[in-house]
């Protein structure tokens, strides 16, 4: 099984600092991201969506907007030819201390629980945060950081604890990474 986990905020939508994407109306594709994830799903990729939404346990959106969010994001994909194969939402807040908010791996365990373990090594994770780039690497995967949400700059990464095995500019740029390293490991 391919598999590609993505964060869903500033990787496939907007990122909107200090704020939460609390509706369908205020969701937007980054430029890209159809296309990146499209790269993804025709090389056979299954890919999976792993997303902190605090702002349910905030009460700032209900888990009825977030689900209504998801379900339309989806919608729109599959009428691009893109299937999403599992999408997890932590909806705690950090003072919550679950064992599911990234970057805690509680999401990625769920997901083995459920369609069992798999060549970690050649998974990918995709974010555009330290807490993403941690919950991979945590987990054994090629991580990829993508300029295009709450890290704007290579610059940023140098503090982090974690640091990220690739540096691109959107999904789409990270997608064609990723192919190209599957590629090489089959010996293309």
């Amino acid at each position: 099984m391919k598999l590609a986990f993505l964060d869903r905020d500033g990787v496939i939508s907007i990122f909107t600092p200090n704020d939460y994407i609390k509706k369908w109306d205020e969701f937007q594709f980054l430029p890209q991201a159809i296309e990146g994830l499209w790269t993804l799903a025709r090389n056979g990729f299954r890919i999976v969506i792993i997303s902190n939404q605090a702002g349910v346990g905030r009460n700032v959106f209900s888990e009825k907007d977030l689900h209504d969010t998801t379900e339309r994001m989806l919608s729109e994909l599959k009428q691009n030819g893109i299937e999403i194969f599992k999408v997890y939402y932590c909806t705690h807040t950090p003072e919550d201390n679950c064992n599911c908010r990234k970057p805690k791996t509680g999401m990625m365990e769920k997901f083995i629980e459920e369609y069992g373990d798999f060549e970690r090594d050649k998974a990918f994770f995709v974010g555009d945060s330290d807490v993403d780039i941690e919950t991979g690497a945590s987990m054994g995967l090629k991580t990829i950081l993508v300029l295009s949400g709450k890290t704007k700059s290579i610059e940023e990464v140098e503090k982090w604890n974690y640091k990220p095995d690739f540096i691109a500019s959107d999904l789409k740029e990270a997608a064609e990474i990723i192919v190209n390293r599957e590629n090489r490991w089959k010996g293309k």
